[in-house]
């Protein structure tokens, strides 16, 4: 049985005239009576009964005409789908995002995602820091990820998202909620909860530089893997986190948030294989991206971008030890 034949078999059932059905399907009628035919012995059934004035279906062919409609139906959402995931509208985008990211940059990306390119599931692996999502983006596990550089592993390209200021979290009783700008060398006498020191974290190495500038060395009090945890312990009254700005954007009952007159900031970037370039789903999400102003600046690749005052000719932007940062 071909799959022409059930397309004939539909169109006829469709008009109950062979010569309506022949205009239809751009053919003549009497090879298109002689593949019903051929079907209906194939089948062992009659589809049709025909007289000179009319053609009907015949019980069998009522039930054989909605089997066909459901197969022919699956048969284009079939086609339609290989086309999407072939030009890159379609697909499963592994995601991967540190702790903070998910408060302000997921939303985004989910909305974005939607609108954009609404055949395209986002699965998403949250609480990973820069090096887990290096690890997973290397071993295929995650497609793009929102990490804190600098990157280490070779062959993954990134781009800057955000800058942010760090500020501290406090238990809602503590006496600097509502302080307002604190410096960081008010927190000197505080009990720290950080991410542990064996995880690689960008906001750990930031939160020492900013104390040892202030003269002290932060008095580690709960190690964390999660964001969500940290903001459970300080929550608790156990103890004060210094995080990024975006976890701001999810209040926690029992936390207030602090701006800090005088830490270092953090940066975002979206993640990606570098060599993943020839991926339709892959170059269209960044590029969706772009035309939604997700990034704060221009693509530093793009060759037509603007040269900095001080940037020679050729160059693809600032460069640091791992590339493009």
């Amino acid at each position: 049985m071909e799959l022409r034949h059930l397309r004939y078999f539909s169109a006829v059932a469709e008009t109950c005239h062979f010569g309506k059905a022949a205009e239809q399907l751009h053919m003549a009628q009497p090879p298109l009576s002689q593949a019903i035919r051929r079907l209906e012995a194939e089948l062992g059934v009659e589809l049709f009964t025909r007289t000179t004035r009319q053609v009907a279906l015949t019980g069998a062919g009522e039930v054989f005409r909605t089997d066909v409609a459901r197969i022919l139906r699956a048969v284009d959402e079939a086609v339609a789908r290989a086309g999407r995931f072939a030009s890159g509208v379609e697909g499963v985008l592994r995601v991967g995002l540190t702790g903070s990211a998910s408060y302000r940059q997921l939303p985004a990306l989910a909305r974005l995602l939607k609108r954009e390119l609404p055949h395209v599931m986002m699965e998403v692996h949250t609480d990973l820091l820069t090096p887990a999502q290096e690890l997973g983006l290397v071993e295929r596990r995650l497609d793009v990820g929102v990490l804190r550089p600098p990157v280490r592993r070779e062959g993954i390209a990134h781009r800057p998202l955000a800058d942010e200021p760090l500020v501290v979290a406090v238990p809602a009783e503590h006496w600097l909620a509502g302080a307002g700008g604190v410096p960081v060398g008010g927190l000197r006498h505080e009990d720290f909860v950080m991410y542990g020191a064996g995880l690689g974290s960008v906001v750990n190495d930031a939160v020492v530089r900013s104390c040892t500038a202030a003269g002290f060395t932060p008095r580690l009090a709960y190690e964390v893997a999660e964001t969500s945890a940290a903001l459970a312990l300080v929550a608790a009254g156990l103890g004060i986190a210094v995080l990024p700005d975006s976890v701001r954007s999810a209040p926690r009952e029992g936390v207030r948030y602090e701006e800090l007159t005088d830490a270092v900031s953090v940066p975002l970037a979206l993640a990606w294989r570098a060599e993943d370039g020839g991926s339709p789903l892959l170059r269209n999400f960044p590029a969706a991206l772009e035309r939604d102003g997700f990034f704060p600046g221009p693509d530093p690749g793009d060759p037509h971008r603007p040269q900095g005052p001080n940037e020679p000719q050729g160059s693809s932007g600032p460069q640091g030890p791992q590339g493009t940062i």
